[in-house]
C-alpha cells in the first residue's frame, strides 16, 4: 500500500502536465454544483421579505385561494391541492363579524383581503375555516407581488437544477475522457511497469490512487471556488431577469454565512471525489490489461481504439434514445414539445455519439480532403492518432450537439407557438390592460368586439390527479368566432353558453355533448358540457368559458375586427377612447404576437446561453488538456520531421491542421445528433399540427430552426482553443525540454 502511495505521488508530482486537465474539470465541476446547490438552498427558503399591503395592521383575513380536491393515490385516496387564479372575496357576513372586534381595513384597488386592527386568536375565533388568518411576515402572501415572487422562485429552482445536472453530466464526460486519454498516453510506462513483475491489479490500484488524490484537492478546490462564486451567480441571475431583485444566495464569505458542514457543500464535494473516481475507473481496467509485450510493440498507429464494452454502451445508448424518441411521437408527440423533455432526452443521443466517437470519427476523417502535402500529412496523422483525434473531437461533438439540440429545440417550439397564434389570429387590433371595459358601443369602425379574461379551471385526470388549464372567459362567442380562427375538429364554438365549455383533445373526455364535472378559477364546482374540441396543437390551445363561469376575473384583453375599408388609425384612437381601465394598449395584432410571442422568451435564452457557457467552458478545458498532454509525448515524432527537412513554421502549421480537422470531425458529428433531435421535434409538430380547419399546418410551416450563430460561435472557441494549445503546448514542450524538436 505504501508503495502504490509512494508511486502515485511521485507520478503526479512528474506527471502534473497530464492530470491537470482532469483537476480543471473536476474543481470547475464542483464550483457549478456548489454555486447551483447553494442557489437552491436559497430558493428552497427564501427570506420572509415585510409585509407593504397591510403593514400597519397585525391581521390580515384572505379567502383561501387553495383548491383541495380528493383524489385516488393507490388503494388509498388523498388530498390533491392546487391554487387558484381567482379567489372569491372575504362575504359580507365575516366582514361584519370582523367589525365588531376591531376596525377593518379595505384596499378598494383589490378587495381579496382585509386588515384588521384586533388579537389574532379573537379574529382565528371568528373566522374559523372560512378564509385565511395572516399574522407577522405572513402577511406579505397579501401583497399583489407574492404571486409574482414565488413563480419567479420556481423558475430559479428549475433552471438552476437544469444546470446543475448538465454540469455534472459534462463534468463525468470530459473527466472520464481525460483519464482515458491518460492510460492511452501512457501504454509504454504501464508496460514497462508490467515487464518489472507489477500485476494487473497493482497498475489499476496506482491509477485508482492518483485519481482519488486529485478527486480530493479538485472537490476542495471546487468547494471553495463555488462559496466565492455563489453570490455572483445570484447577481448574474438578477441583472438576466431570471431571478427577483431580493434574491440573495449565501456563500461562506458572506455575512449569512453557510457552513461548509451543508448539504450544498456535502453535495459537491462527495460528487466530484465520485466524478474523479468513476471516470479513472474505466481507464483502469483499460491499464490493467495492458500486457509487457503488447505495450512495448505497440506502434504510433492506433489500433483496437475502441474496446466491445464501449461498442455495447454505446449502441444500447444510441437504441434506447432512438426509441424513446419513436416511443414518444407514438405515444405523445406533445411531450416533445416540453422544457423538460428537450433538455434532458438529447443527453442519451449526446452520450451515445461521444460514446462512439472513436469508431465514428475515422470515417468522417476519409471524407476530408486537404491540399498538398501539408494537408496529406495532416490528414494521415489524425486517422492513424484515432485516439488523439477522437480526445480532440468528443467535447466538440458534445458542445455543437448540445447548443444546436437545446437551443434550436427552444427556438423551434417558440416559433411553432408563434406562428399557431398568428394563424388562430383573425382581428386587426388587440386592447391590453387590467380591468378593461368599453364605456360606449358602438365603436366606429369596428365589426367585432370580442372582450376577455385570462383565467382557468381544474379537473379531476382518471381520478387521481387534480389538473389545471387555462382558460379564456369570453362574454360573446359570436364575436369570438369572429375575431379568431381556432382549430375547431367537432362542434361549434358559437354554442357555448354559461352551461358549457370548449376543451382541446388532450382532455380525458372531449366529445361534444359529454357532460364533464370541473372546478372554476374561484373554487366553484360545476358541471358543463362540451360545445366544441380543439386541435391539441403546440400546448397553447386552452379552455373557454363564459364571463359567468370566470368568477371576479377581469377583463384584460379585447379582439377587434374592423369593418371592410376602415381606417386602423381612426379605429385605435376610436377604441382607446371608448375603452377605460389600467394601463390601456391599442396595438396591432402584428405588435401584439411579436410583444406576447417572442422567438425565445429572454429568461429562457438566458438559461439556455448559460447551460452553453457552463458546456462550453468545459470544452475548452478538455481540448486544452488533451493538446497539452499529446504535445508533451510527441517530441520524436516532431523532431523526425524536422530532421526530414520540414521548417517549425511547417511543423506548427500541421500541428494546427490537425486540431481544426479534429475539430471539424467533432462539428460534424453534433450537427449529426442535432439533426436527430430536432427530426424528432419535427416530427412532432407535423403529428400536432390540425389537419383540418383554420389553423391547419401552423406547424408544419413554423418548421425546425438550427441556432446557427450560436453552434458558429462555440464552434469557434473550440477551434482557437485547440489550434491555440496545440500549437503552444508544442512550443512550450520544445522550450522546457520535454519534447525539444
Amino acid at each position: 500500500m505504501l508503495t502504490t502511495l509512494a508511486s502515485a505521488w511521485a507520478n503526479l508530482r512528474t506527471r502534473r502536465h497530464l492530470f491537470a486537465g482532469a483537476f480543471v474539470a473536476v474543481a470547475l465541476g464542483v464550483a457549478l454544483v456548489a454555486s447551483m446547490g447553494l442557489g437552491l438552498a436559497a430558493a428552497a427558503d427564501p427570506p420572509a421579505g415585510k409585509p407593504q399591503r397591510f403593514a400597519a395592521q397585525p391581521v390580515v383575513v384572505m379567502p383561501h385561494d387553495t383548491l383541495t380536491v380528493e383524489v385516488d393515490r393507490g388503494p388509498h385516496s388523498a388530498l390533491d391541492s392546487k391554487k387558484i387564479p381567482h379567489p372569491q372575496p372575504v362575504d359580507k357576513e365575516l366582514l361584519r363579524e370582523l367589525a365588531e372586534l376591531g376596525t377593518v381595513h379595505l384596499d378598494h384597488l383589490a378587495p381579496d383581503a382585509v386588515g384588521v386592527d384586533a388579537s389574532a386568536a379573537a379574529v382565528r375565533e371568528v373566522v374559523g375555516d372560512r378564509a385565511q388568518v395572516l399574522t407577522g411576515a405572513a402577511r406579505r402572501l397579501a401583497d399583489p407581488g407574492a404571486e409574482r415572487d414565488a413563480q419567479a422562485v420556481v423558475a430559479v429552482r428549475a433552471m438552476l437544477g437544469t444546470a446543475g445536472g448538465v454540469s455534472a453530466f459534462v463534468a463525468v464526460f470530459v473527466t472520464a475522457s481525460t483519464f482515458a486519454f491518460v492510460v492511452a498516453l501512457r501504454r509504454r510506462e504501464f508496460g514497462l511497469l508490467r515487464l518489472a513483475g507489477a500485476t494487473p491489479g497493482r497498475v489499476r490500484r496506482q491509477l485508482f490512487t492518483e485519481a482519488l488524490a486529485v478527486g480530493v484537492a479538485a472537490s476542495a478546490t471546487g468547494c471553495a471556488l463555488g462559496s466565492w462564486g455563489a453570490p455572483l451567480l445570484a447577481r448574474a441571475l438578477i441583472d438576466n431577469g431570471i431571478a427577483p431583485p431580493w434574491f440573495t444566495v449565501s456563500g461562506t464569505g458572506t455575512p449569512q454565512s453557510t457552513s461548509w458542514t451543508s448539504w450544498p457543500f456535502q453535495l459537491a464535494f462527495w460528487t466530484g471525489l465520485f466524478v474523479a473516481v468513476t471516470g479513472a475507473w474505466a481507464a483502469s481496467r483499460r491499464a490493467g490489461r495492458i500486457g509487457p509485450v503488447e505495450a512495448l510493440r505497440d506502434a504510433d498507429v492506433d489500433t483496437d481504439v475502441m474496446p466491445w464494452s464501449r461498442r455495447i454502451v454505446g449502441a444500447a445508448l444510441l437504441t434506447l434514445g432512438l426509441g424513446l424518441m419513436v416511443h414518444t411521437l407514438w405515444t405523445d408527440p406533445s411531450a416533445l414539445l416540453k422544457r423538460k423533455t428537450y433538455t434532458s432526452q438529447p443527453m442519451i443521443l449526446i452520450t451515445a455519439a461521444a460514446a462512439l466517437a472513436p469508431l465514428l470519427v475515422r470515417p468522417v476523417l476519409r471524407m476530408i480532403r486537404l491540399p498538398g502535402a501539408v494537408g496529406l500529412l495532416v490528414r494521415e496523422n489524425a486517422a492513424a492518432s484515432v485516439r488523439r483525434t477522437a480526445a480532440v473531437a468528443a467535447p466538440v461533438l458534445v458542445t455543437v450537439a448540445l447548443a444546436g439540440s437545446l437551443m434550436g429545440s427552444a427556438e423551434s417550439v417558440s416559433a411553432a407557438k408563434a406562428q399557431e397564434a398568428s394563424e388562430q389570429t383573425n382581428s386587426q387590433l388587440i386592447a391590453t390592460g387590467d380591468a378593461l371595459s368599453l364605456a360606449r358601443r358602438p365603436v366606429p369602425g369596428v365589426a367585432a368586439l370580442s372582450p376577455s379574461a385570462s383565467t382557468a379551471v381544474f379537473v379531476r385526470e382518471e381520478g387521481t390527479t387534480l389538473l389545471r388549464s387555462e382558460a379564456r372567459a369570453v362574454s360573446d362567442p359570436a364575436a369570438l368566432a369572429a375575431t379568431s380562427r381556432l382549430p375547431v375538429v367537432s362542434g361549434d364554438i358559437r354554442h357555448l353558453d354559461d352551461r358549457s365549455i370548449v376543451v382541446n383533445e388532450e382532455w380525458e373526455h372531449h366529445r361534444v355533448g359529454d357532460r364533464l364535472t370541473v372546478w372554476l378559477g374561484d373554487g366553484r364546482r360545476t358541471t358543463l358540457r362540451v360545445a366544441a374540441v380543439l386541435a391539441h396543437g403546440t400546448g397553447d390551445n386552452g379552455a373557454y368559458v363564459t364571463m359567468a363561469n370566470a368568477g371576479a376575473a377581469p377583463v384584460d384583453r379585447i379582439d377587434v375586427r374592423l369593418t371592410p375599408g376602415a381606417s386602423p388609425a381612426a379605429a385605435t384612437d376610436a377604441l382607446r377612447a371608448a375603452t377605460s381601465g389600467h394601463d390601456v394598449r391599442v396595438r396591432t395584432a402584428a405588435a401584439w404576437l411579436d410583444a406576447t410571442h417572442p422567438r425565445v422568451k429572454p429568461q429562457t435564452r438566458q438559461g439556455m446561453l448559460l447551460l452553453l457557457g457552463i458546456a462550453l467552458t468545459y470544452a475548452a478545458i478538455s481540448l486544452a488538456g488533451t493538446q497539452l498532454m499529446a504535445a508533451s509525448v510527441r517530441g520524436r515524432e516532431l523532431r523526425a520531421l524536422r530532421r526530414a527537412g520540414a521548417t517549425r513554421a511547417q511543423v506548427r502549421l500541421m500541428l494546427a491542421g490537425e486540431a481544426l480537422v479534429a475539430v471539424a470531425a467533432g462539428t460534424a458529428l453534433g450537427l449529426a445528433v442535432t439533426a436527430l433531435n430536432l427530426g424528432g421535434l419535427a416530427a412532432a409538430l407535423g403529428l400536432l399540427s390540425p389537419e383540418s380547419g383554420a389553423g391547419a399546418g401552423a406547424g408544419l410551416e413554423a418548421g425546425v430552426v438550427v441556432p446557427w450563430g450560436v453552434v458558429s460561435s462555440a464552434v469557434g472557441v473550440c477551434a482557437v482553443v485547440a489550434v491555440g494549445t496545440g500549437v503552444l503546448g508544442a512550443g512550450w514542450g520544445r522550450r522546457n525540454g520535454v519534447g525539444e524538436w
